[in-house]
């Protein structure tokens, strides 16, 4: 048997009970013949309570050291676990991230990993020992300072180890039973999805899927680690996330025309007034804001009226970055030479995905039909080759959602989508 990397999120570790389950579910696979690595997230809501208590200590805490607070979180649950292990009568042995190996660049609260150099995890589990590892977090290159990942980083650590250990596959467990056509808090009529392929899983990750990271999925398609995603609260089979569909007795699973319905409240859009009509003015716009160091997503331009040569441009990004944006760009308006600009916060995003939309023409329309039949107005439209999303108001988000998965015939006969832990993760 090989080596398998196990992931445990929050939900699953949320109390002494709860590791003591990941415990034996750790040991039955070590008992099963693998060799075996477990990525564990901060229990519960920990991260949470932990930057609640830094913004009472100080309304803006210096990113170096609310990493060094954060990554205690995931220190608690590898120790437990260990302990929880060890009862069992296995050997386990915890690390932290930088004990691990996982180097990073030096942007504090939201790093990306460089490189993993698990030295120490392959003879740790060589030994014969189960290794428990702290995700979200490492070590940077330069300075060996304390870093995270951002939020849903143990996802991310889990496969980059994953990759750097050659392992056969990265189990990702949560508290559902896997990939749904829907998020099962909002659609209860959510179907499980069998295998997904990576290209798909990262459009709906990056569309607000809550169940893997985006960043998690980008890492596995590079290095075709395959996912396997599975409730840590039940015994069913999950969800295969791979380049290629997975056999089931001989034959493969096919990936659906309509792979799911995916949706974010998390965004904000902002709207640069009076933008001049001419060369480099979108690429100076584009220029303050990668410069401050925010990530966008969809970006719309309008015609520029014929009397005043002026245009609008419309872009979305995460609500926490939004007052940096507006700063870095309200800093620049002199050298840019827009007017104003308008910031909303109340906004939704609606995704639909899936890798046979390209080849038929009617998905467009049926999207556009239900969401018309649903009385949800659009504010902004992106498409890609497998994907097409827009933007709404957000009190109209979980309403277009069910309407979108019910008119594209993704609903279950039953209500099987069950949330155990009561997050998605």
């Amino acid at each position: 048997m090989g080596l398998v990397v196990q992931k445990y999120g929050g939900s699953s570790v949320g109390d002494a009970e709860g590791i003591k389950r990941v415990a034996k579910r750790v040991v039955e696979a070590k008992q099963n013949g693998h060799q075996v690595v477990v990525v564990v997230s901060a229990m519960g809501d920990t991260t949470d309570e932990l930057i609640d208590l830094a913004e009472q200590v100080s309304p803006m805490p210096a990113g170096r050291e609310l990493d060094m607070l954060l990554t205690a979180g995931e220190r608690i649950s590898m120790a437990l676990l260990a302990m929880a292990i060890k009862n069992l009568g296995h050997n386990a042995q915890s690390f932290t991230g930088s004990q691990a190996g996982v180097i990073t660049d030096s942007v504090h609260n939201k790093a990306r990993i460089i490189d993993v150099t698990p030295g120490r995890i392959r003879a740790s589990v060589d030994e014969g020992n189960i290794a428990i590892v702290a995700g979200f977090q490492g070590v940077s290159q330069q300075g060996k300072n304390i870093t995270t990942l951002g939020r849903g980083g143990s996802d991310t650590t889990a496969v980059a180890l994953a990759a750097a250990l050659e392992a056969e596959v990265c189990e990702i467990y949560t508290d559902v039973d896997g990939v749904f056509t829907a998020d099962p808090r909002v659609v209860p009529k959510a179907r499980k999805i069998d295998w997904i392929s990576t290209g798909d899983m990262l459009e709906l990750a990056a569309s607000g899927s809550k169940v893997l990271l985006h960043r998690c999925v980008e890492y596995a398609r590079r290095y075709n680690i395959p996912i396997h995603v599975r409730s840590s609260f039940s015994g069913l089979p999950g969800t295969w996330v791979s380049r290629e569909p997975i056999q089931r007795g001989d034959k493969k699973v096919e990936q659906a025309l309509i792979s799911g319905v995916a949706h974010d409240t998390s965004e904000a859009k902002v709207t640069v007034v009076g933008v001049p009509d001419k060369p480099g003015e979108a690429a100076s716009i584009f220029r303050t804001i990668a410069d401050a160091e925010i990530n966008i997503d969809m970006v719309v331009q309008n015609v520029s009226a014929a009397s005043t040569g002026l245009t609008d441009i419309s872009f979305t990004l995460p609500k926490t970055e939004g007052r940096k944006a507006i700063d870095a760009l309200e800093k620049n308006k002199g050298a840019i030479g827009f007017e104003s600009l308008r910031y909303d916060d109340q906004i939704g995003k609606i995704s639909l995905v899936g890798a046979g939309m390209k080849t038929n023409p009617g998905v467009t329309a049926d999207f556009f039909t239900a969401l018309s039949d649903a009385g949800v107005n659009i504010e902004l439209i992106s498409t890609s080759e497998i994907r097409i999303s827009v933007v709404t108001r957000k009190d109209d988000v979980d309403g277009a959602v069910r309407a979108v998965h019910t008119a594209f015939g993704l609903d279950s006969d039953s209500d099987e989508a069950v949330v155990y832990g009561g997050t998605g993760r």
